[in-house]
């Protein structure tokens, strides 16, 4: 049996926060805080570094979360083989995401899951639509949300984070603008839906509202006028990551975020005995997006 505060440790890292983690757990957020701070002080070192935005571990955290999941992986298999459970993935496995995500965040790295697990069947859907998982038959969705749905069980990956940002040539034509109330008197871009932006500044929430200097209801059309310099857009961080990289855009106003309520999340139906299938593609996913996503470790911000 895991030390309960190593459990709650690797809980915490796995559900992105205290709160959530709590809520798992059922344990209020002080007791979560004082068994933190107890670990933290038998094991000499500092595991988490809090702030008001996200939670990231230190060097001594990433070793202790990489050594307990590679225990539980083992005593999750050790209680397999005592009880007869057949331990290997297999059968059909339909996922649904969103379509650039699913493009950019999820392809590159499937042949990793099928290589694992090659007895699954896997079926990829990617898609803007939302995806109910009945209609869809999908077992698992990965959704972009504040809200994943009740009556699922809904597993957070990462937070979403969203930034302000433009292109160079857009910034050398129209100005920089130095507070919000400068995006007047600039060329605001978003797809339909994604206006007023709701923004977390260093004081209080911000609404930006106004319309977007094209329609159109494709967020891929938004990105790439933003980089064309078409106008000022709020971007989540994995969709233009590479391009804050490369220089193509640049982050405006950065004591402005979109709001930290969006999050990814790996959702299916509730169920008492999921197949092992759904359980590896979420372990999977666990893999590439916790405790830090890829489009997060460049420090780019």
């Amino acid at each position: 049996m895991m030390d309960p505060d190593h459990e709650l440790f690797v809980t915490v890292v796995d559900e992105g926060g205290l709160a959530a983690a709590g809520r798992r757990l059922h344990i209020s957020p002080a007791m979560m805080s004082k068994r933190l701070a107890r670990l933290e002080e038998r094991l000499g070192a500092r595991l988490l570094h809090r702030t008001t935005r996200r939670l990231a571990l230190t060097p001594a955290g990433e070793r202790l979360h990489a050594d307990l999941r590679g225990i539980l992986a083992a005593l999750d298999d050790a209680e397999r083989r005592v009880s007869g459970t057949s331990a290997v993935a297999s059968g059909p496995l339909r996922i649904t995401a969103p379509t650039s995500f699913g493009r950019m965040h999820v392809a590159p790295y499937l042949h990793r899951f099928i290589d694992a697990h090659p007895k699954v069947e896997l079926s990829v859907d990617l898609s803007d639509d939302y995806a109910d998982l009945i209609e869809s038959r999908a077992d698992l969705a990965i959704r972009i949300t504040a809200d994943p749905g009740s009556g699922l069980i809904a597993r957070r990956l990462a937070t979403n984070r969203r930034i302000l940002c433009a292109a160079p040539a857009y910034l050398a034509r129209h100005g920089t603008p130095a507070t919000i109330a400068d995006l007047k008197s600039h060329r605001l871009l978003a797809a339909e839906g994604q206006m007023p932006w709701r923004l977390v500044g260093p004081k209080r929430p911000v609404l930006v509202e106004g319309r977007s200097h094209v329609r159109t209801n494709s967020s891929e059309l938004v990105r790439e006028l933003t980089l064309a310099g078409g106008g000022i857009a709020l971007r989540s961080l994995w969709d233009i990551s590479t391009a804050l990289e490369r220089g193509e855009v640049r982050q405006i106003l950065p004591d402005h975020e979109g709001s930290a309520d969006v999050g990814l999340f790996a959702v299916q139906l509730p169920q008492p005995n999921p197949p092992l299938a759904i359980t590896a593609f979420v372990d999977f996913l666990v893999t590439l997006y916790v405790p830090t996503p890829p489009w997060e470790r460049a420090g780019l911000l």
